[in-house]
């Protein structure tokens, strides 16, 4: 794991301004859930990404999965495993199948028939595992659409999550839901758009990094209101997943051709970390994508 040298360009306008000192960036250990991908390819065509002409590289895939597990390992963070189904070949992006926050899961229901098993079998993992299952009534995608800060919970819609999910999110929780409409097709789920640097759950403010050009402009206008200080990526550096990200608090685990912004995340104070995920991208996701964070 290497931290990305500076930019040999100085930051877009849009960049906030002076970056927090790296001492202030504290990790927090996580628990994370994740499906090999036995499994994995494509064989349907469900988000724009996807296309049934780019067969997956198997082989690469696992490298590629076993690559991620390995890196959250090495920075102290716990892995557990979801059992794959060879019926279920996206099965292996397992932050669509839940939100799981103070001990309860709120479960998904997926929009497409060819992933609706993967919600039963989250449910049955997460119940084995202790937690409270509830919801489910509302078509919604788990942390595909949900991200999660000490004070709101953020909720994307436009494209698979309903904009009732958030109503039902926030009856699950207790906590307050903000719906945000996603405009642009390729960003059909909200961590391909948005993604969590800190939570803010240490007591101090949350902190964001998002692409404002998939976002419709009363959503933008919530956001800069909620968030002023977000770090605003660049189209560059959504198109090649970027914001598809996790953060720890201080470790931000990424794609590797988002230079830029790991570049820019790097001034701000925190650790990069590239990891290649590129056989995903073909169906649509990346590092978030295969990871569900299991909270409490």
């Amino acid at each position: 794991m290497t931290t990305p040298s500076a930019p040999a360009t100085a930051p877009p306008a849009t960049a906030p301004a002076p970056a927090a000192p790296a001492s202030v960036r504290r990790a927090r250990t996580r628990h994370f859930l994740m499906c090999p991908p036995t499994h994995f390819r494509v064989d349907y065509a469900i988000n724009p990404w996807m296309s049934t002409g780019s067969p997956v590289d198997a082989a690469l895939a696992l490298r590629q999965w076993e690559g991620l597990r390995a890196v959250y390992q090495e920075l102290g963070h716990r892995v557990s495993e979801l059992v794959p189904d060879p019926a279920l070949p996206d099965m292996v992006f397992t932050a669509n199948g839940a939100v799981v926050l103070d001990g309860v899961a709120y479960r998904a229901r997926f929009r497409h028939a060819e992933r609706a098993a993967e919600a039963d079998a989250h449910a049955a993992w997460l119940t084995a595992s202790g937690f409270e299952v509830r919801g489910g009534e509302r078509i919604s995608e788990g942390e595909g659409d949900f991200a999660v800060t000490e004070g709101a919970i953020l909720a994307g819609t436009g494209f698979r999550t309903e904009p009732g999910a958030a109503l039902e999110a926030q009856e699950v929780f207790g906590r307050p839901v903000i719906g945000l409409r996603l405009v642009d097709p390729r960003y059909y789920h909200l961590d391909t758009a948005l993604f969590v640097l800190d939570d803010g759950a240490d007591g101090g403010p949350a902190d964001i990094a998002y692409y404002p050009g998939a976002f419709s402009d009363a959503s933008l206008r919530v956001l800069r209101r909620l968030f002023p200080d977000a770090l605003l990526a660049t189209e560059d550096d959504a198109a090649v997943f970027g914001l598809n990200a996790v953060s720890d608090g201080r470790n931000v685990v990424l794609p590797a051709p988002a230079v830029r912004l790991a570049a820019r995340l790097a001034e701000r104070g925190y650790h990069p970390v590239p990891v290649d995920m590129g056989e995903f991208v073909k169906a649509g996701g990346s590092v978030k994508c295969c990871t569900l964070e299991v909270r409490g």
